[in-house]
């Protein structure tokens, strides 16, 4: 489930924690990561059982209109299609999943009005309204369907970003990359297959000569944990034109992190390295961050491998 990116992302987010607290034994950074790793799964549950949700949300307003003393034709004999969807029973009556959702207390019970604003703003779209009028009824449209709710409907919802910060404090910027495996689960599910939860690490479901993501992201976070003493001067020192006390935190953290993943990885290319730190200061640093931490991490590299502190296997230097 989660690539090697979001598991850099995940170790940053720790060791940015320990730099801002000292005080947090390697046994509670590797604790956090766990459970901040951990968390994606439980939000990308969060959002797929909203597909049951939305489809009785459909079902109850049905069945209000019908009740009314002088119902429309169209009230009378609606549509259903979209109430009599098949992806909302096949994760309804799925034993494990409703066993994880009670386990793991994720329900959407308290908020009422977020659902019947997304079904109102879900209704009014054009690719609802084609599904709607498509007399055709699969697994797959309503898959397909299910799949343009998850990309349209959630990214930009302020609403959501404040129901999911008042469950958790854990899914702090995890949401888009939960709906892209909500996704890749409608994908599946249209193929016929049923609902599996996916693993955390994707090395489980990949060619073993890969390598396990849980070990490569355990050891980034040792690795960064254990050299950040001695890796701080370096940095610091190093840092033309800025103070010990005026570093950015999370530059010193992500270059850091690159300097230690080099030397605890040395299969892999510094090239992929440097791209990844790079990529995740866009999000999470200054925007003159891009080139401060490239420029910063080339030349720290360079120069502990002409030392002898960094071997590299295979032409990657």
């Amino acid at each position: 489930m989660l690539n090697r990116r979001i598991l850099r992302i995940k170790a940053f987010k720790t060791l940015f924690s320990y730099a801002e607290n000292p005080s947090m034994t390697l046994s509670e950074a590797e604790s956090c990561l766990e459970t901040s790793c951990e968390a994606v799964r439980s939000l990308y549950l969060l959002m797929l059982s909203i597909i049951p949700v939305l489809t009785n949300e459909a079902r109850e307003r049905i069945e209000k209109a019908r009740g009314k003393f002088h119902p429309t034709e169209e009230e009378r004999n609606p549509n259903m299609k979209f109430a009599e969807n098949g992806i909302a029973p096949l994760l309804e009556n799925d034993p494990d999943l409703s066993k994880l959702l009670s386990k793991r207390r994720l329900s959407w019970e308290q908020y009422d009005a977020f659902i019947r604003d997304t079904f109102d703003s879900m209704s009014g779209k054009d690719y609802f309204r084609k599904y709607m009028a498509d007399p055709v009824r699969s697994i797959a449209a309503d898959a397909a369907l299910f799949t343009k709710m998850f990309e349209e409907e959630f990214v930009e919802s302020d609403a959501l970003a404040d129901i999911l910060e008042e469950m958790s404090i854990w899914w702090n910027d995890d949401l888009a990359y939960s709906l892209t495996v909500c996704c890749d689960t409608m994908k599946s599910m249209a193929k016929g297959n049923r609902w599996e939860l996916p693993p955390l690490y994707r090395s489980e479901t990949e060619s073993p000569t890969r390598g396990s993501d849980k070990a490569f992201v355990t050891k980034l976070l040792r690795a960064s944990y254990l050299n950040y003493d001695k890796y701080f001067p370096l940095v610091a020192s190093n840092a033309e034109q800025w103070k010990e006390d005026r570093l950015f935190v999370t530059d010193t953290v992500l270059i850091i992190m690159g300097l230690s993943e080099a030397k605890a990885f040395p299969e892999l290319p510094l090239k992929v390295t440097i791209n990844e730190y790079v990529e995740i200061s866009k999000y999470y640093s200054t925007p003159k961050s891009r080139s401060f931490v490239n420029g910063l991490l080339d030349r720290l590299l360079k120069k502990m491998i002409s030392e002898g502190e960094i071997v590299k296997t295979g032409d990657f230097a």
